[in-house]
């Protein structure tokens, strides 16, 4: 699976390592990703693609709010502990 919008990624460096984001779009190349709380859909990060990993999981990009984006990457982000 390439890197392309919708996909779920992990942020491998930077202030947000380790939390988990969906592309939602490209500028000149690289990647602007969202989380829908500190980086929402209208104002999405610019992330270098060396410092992201990319998961097997998509997003359907239809009708997608900031709400269900935080939802969604809720349980990427605090999974549940045993």
């Amino acid at each position: 699976m390439e890197m392309k919008t919708g996909i779920i990624v992990k942020s491998t460096s930077g202030h947000d390592k380790g939390s988990f984001y969906v592309i939602v779009g490209y500028n000149s190349g690289k990647p602007l990703i969202a989380d829908g709380r500190r980086r929402k859909l209208g104002k999405p990060k610019i992330k270098n693609p060396k410092h992201i990993k990319k998961t097997n999981t998509a997003v359907s990009m239809t009708e997608l709010t900031d709400k269900k984006l935080r939802n969604y990457l809720h349980s990427f982000n605090f999974p549940e502990k045993e």
